[in-house]
């Protein structure tokens, strides 16, 4: 699909989208920030889809997404939202009100940055016909090395019918996953992968809060 503008201030709407990109963003360093992420990667391990289907771990990337925004008719996004909810909580948000809603309570600096791509997305004309955004309301930030607190990663299972449900409605044709992920294929690095993550964890008693050795080594 050409990234150029195009004519119109969006792609055409229909039933089935050409092109569906499935969108994780947020930091999984902190705590609960990684909820966007961690739906991807579960997503991916479970469900094999239709090839117009692309699944991102966007990350904190920012601006550097505004291609996967401008090439996709329907855009489903996984975030780490503060809606003011008990934590745990899902919300969704639909098509243009998923920018406003974006910039109208930022937890983070990667919440700026994408509200920023779907405004340059909506300049350029190349604006997904159909978003949707399943968010869930955190409940740890401070926690650098920390992985999801049990509430936010109980909603991750809710959080991913509805993206599932969503994406079949969208033409994806999710199945369960038949063929295992082959060496590095995984959207997310091994070493990261939530599993790998927690338990490659130091106790609670010397990182909770503190910091990471993986990630802040001690002064020798």
């Amino acid at each position: 699909m050409s990234l150029l503008p195009s004519e119109t201030t969006c792609h055409p709407s229909g039933d089935s989208p050409r092109s569906i990109c499935v969108l994780g963003i947020g930091n999984l360093l902190w705590a609960d920030e990684g909820f966007g992420v961690r739906c991807i990667e579960a997503l991916q391990r479970r469900f094999e889809f239709a090839d117009h289907v692309s699944l991102i771990d966007g990350g904190t990337q920012g601006l550097y997404l505004i291609q996967h925004v401008q090439a996709a008719d329907a855009l489903l996004i996984f975030d780490a939202i503060d809606y003011g909810l008990e934590p745990g909580t899902l919300k969704e948000v639909r098509d243009d009100a998923v920018p406003r809603f974006m910039g109208a309570k930022k937890m983070s600096l990667h919440q700026t940055g994408f509200q920023e791509v779907l405004s340059l997305a909506q300049l350029t004309g190349q604006y997904p016909a159909q978003v949707l955004l399943i968010g869930c309301q955190p409940q740890e930030l401070e926690d650098y090395g920390g992985s999801l607190r049990p509430v936010v990663k109980a909603a991750m299972e809710e959080a991913l019918a509805l993206g599932v449900e969503q994406i079949a409605r969208w033409g994806g044709e999710p199945v369960p996953r038949r063929t295992p992920l082959g060496e590095r294929e995984a959207v997310t690095m091994d070493e990261l992968a939530l599993v790998a993550y927690e338990t490659q964890r130091p106790a609670p008693d010397t990182a909770c809060r503190i910091g990471d050795d993986r990630f802040m080594p001690k002064e020798a």
